[in-house]
């Protein structure tokens, strides 16, 4: 008997393992075939999830929501905090914050009243449905801005309150369920709910945050830091990412904002200790990770969402679509709008990208995840059917729609613009910052005693030959096009600002100037810099205006006083 079911446990291994196979060969087939016809990865994804579930499953997976968030979001978060660097998320930390912490609780709130009031759904229940579907997913748009060339800082927008909205959205359901499973009335108790779920609120994902943090700096500096080990290293950083959610569920705070903060440590400490080789495997292996793990997560979605419930729940479904696109556009407009009141020319958020934040809240994994625990012993079996359903909905509609739809509105809002002269010219660039980085490791293992002189002589010589040879490739590409050194005076002088501001800090800081002093410096550079933003407005084309001559940024800065 114990021979058998030894035997029958190792066929199901082989058929899960089989199943697995065939999931990352579609996958892959997929990725080529959406390269050619200019449709997004996650979104073709999808669709042929969608058409394999008309078939009989072959795959013995289960997809449940353990699979999803313990074992394929966590690569995902901690591949994309290791792109993100403090210094880039420090100048946007506010709206990013305001965003995924204000905006998941608005629209958490916005949604559950909307799906109260309408469908008549318990209000824990919908505060639940609110919750999980006010998480957001950017990846399919964030491959858009790579590949259009968007700007760098409304990428790290939208992925940061991403990043951050997937934790907060989890806690909040989490805490909606736990009430409901309680019997807590939130008519009767609204005061003493609304203080206990502060409380539980800030204690869940400081407590995430903290973990990660902790066990991110063990790994920075304990290991990364003092071991020369690609492989050592890189397995380090597999079990940080998912032991950090693991052991922060085990103390019952948020594992989700664990991985993030674990993975803005490596990615901003530990991998500034490793050697070259090191960042080269960790920056392979995770970016395959992050491939694998998207590619079983969309195809996931397409398997579980099920076409036939569709139409029966048509109702709950579009007051749920429009429910979420309309509390969305509440938190993108109204929080951008009152930041940008409030703050510096420079930091203020531009319209153009307001609508991309607002049509590129995509709903994915998370909503999926969090959708899968939904049962009747909570909610109902009826309640809980038709909040996954129109959870499905919802999160196929964002796919489908607006994922399909999002690049014609970058284009449209000029924010995709790339000629290929500035392509070639960043090309040209990219060789010449390599050859300077591999000279200077040179350079390094040369001063440590660890390459002959004769090696080195050669080795070197060859390198200086090829900077030389770039450098006079630059020089004849921007006397080509004489445009590409406007550009890059507007950029270096940008630069220059940025550094006269942060030493008006530090003046401060050491006591050589007054607060008062500090604030009218501030401001005159702040000027400065929005002027430069403008001159780069001035200067890029439009189809619908004729080309001015571009202002100087002494023009501006007067017209700007």
């Amino acid at each position: 008997m114990g021979f058998a079911t030894l035997l029958a446990e190792e066929s199901g291994l082989v058929q899960q393992e089989l199943g697995l196979v065939v999931l990352l060969s579609i996958a892959a087939l997929v990725a080529i075939i959406s390269r050619r016809i200019r449709v997004p990865y996650t979104v073709a994804l999808v669709a042929v999830g969608l058409f394999l579930s008309f078939f009989p499953n072959p795959f013995l997976i289960d997809v449940s929501s353990d699979l999803i968030l313990a074992i394929l979001v966590p690569p995902l978060l901690f591949e994309a905090t290791l792109q993100i660097k403090w210094e880039k998320l420090r100048q946007d930390i506010v709206p990013i914050l305001l965003l995924a912490v204000l905006g998941t609780l608005l629209g958490t709130v916005i949604v559950g009243e909307i799906i109260t009031w309408v469908l008549d759904v318990p209000l824990l229940a919908a505060f639940a449905f609110g919750a999980l579907i006010s998480a957001t997913d950017p990846v399919a748009v964030i491959s858009f801005f790579r590949t259009l060339g968007v700007s760098k800082r409304l990428g790290l927008l939208v992925e940061g309150e991403s990043l951050l909205n997937d934790g907060v959205a989890i806690v909040l359901f989490s805490m909606a369920v736990g009430f409901a499973a309680s019997g807590i009335d939130p008519a009767q108790q609204g005061i003493s709910i609304l203080w206990q779920g502060l409380v539980e609120f800030f204690r869940v994902a400081l407590g995430g945050l903290a973990v990660g943090f902790i066990l991110g700096y063990v790994v920075s500096y304990g290991i990364l830091k003092n071991l020369d080990d690609h492989l050592i290293e890189t397995s380090t950083t597999v079990a940080l990412a998912l032991g950090a959610y693991v052991i922060a569920e085990r103390f019952h705070v948020s594992g989700i904002l664990a991985v993030v903060a674990a993975g803005l440590m490596v990615g901003n400490i530990g991998t500034q200790n490793t050697s070259p080789t090191t960042r080269l495997t960790l920056d392979n292996f995770w970016e395959f990770m992050a491939f694998v793990a998207n590619s079983l997560v969309f195809l996931f979605i397409g398997l579980e969402i099920e076409i036939v419930q569709m139409w029966p729940n048509i109702i709950p479904i579009i007051v749920a679509v429009l429910a979420v696109l309309f509390s969305r556009a509440i938190v993108v407009y109204g929080i951008t709008a009152i930041y940008s009141r409030f703050t510096s020319l420079p930091q203020k958020i531009p319209g153009s990208y307001r609508h991309v934040m607002f049509w590129g809240g995509l709903r994915g994994a998370i909503s999926l995840a969090l959708a899968l625990t939904l049962t009747g012993d909570v909610f109902g079996e009826t309640f809980a059917r038709e909040l996954q359903v129109m959870t499905f909905a919802v999160v196929l509609f964002t796919l489908l729609v607006q994922g399909i739809t999002i690049e014609a509105l970058i284009r449209r809002l000029g924010l995709a613009e790339r000629p290929e002269h500035l392509l070639e010219h960043q090309r040209r660039q990219a060789r010449l910052f390599t050859k300077r980085a591999g000279l200077q490791e040179l350079n390094r293992l040369r001063k440590d005693g660890m390459l002959f002189r004769d090696i080195w002589d050669a080795t070197s010589a060859v390198y200086n030959e090829e900077i030389s040879e770039s450098k006079l490739a630059i020089r004849d590409h921007m006397e080509a096009h004489p445009e590409l050194e406007q550009e890059l005076f507007l950029q270096a002088r940008t630069d220059a600002l940025r550094a006269e501001r942060s030493a008006i800090t530090d003046a401060m800081q050491h006591d050589v100037i007054s607060e008062a002093v500090h604030e009218e410096l501030v401001h005159a550079a702040d000027n400065r810099m929005a002027a430069l933003d403008l001159i780069r407005e001035s200067r890029r084309p439009r189809s619908s205006t004729p080309e001015t001559s571009p202002a100087t940024e002494k023009d501006v800065e007067d017209n700007h006083e």
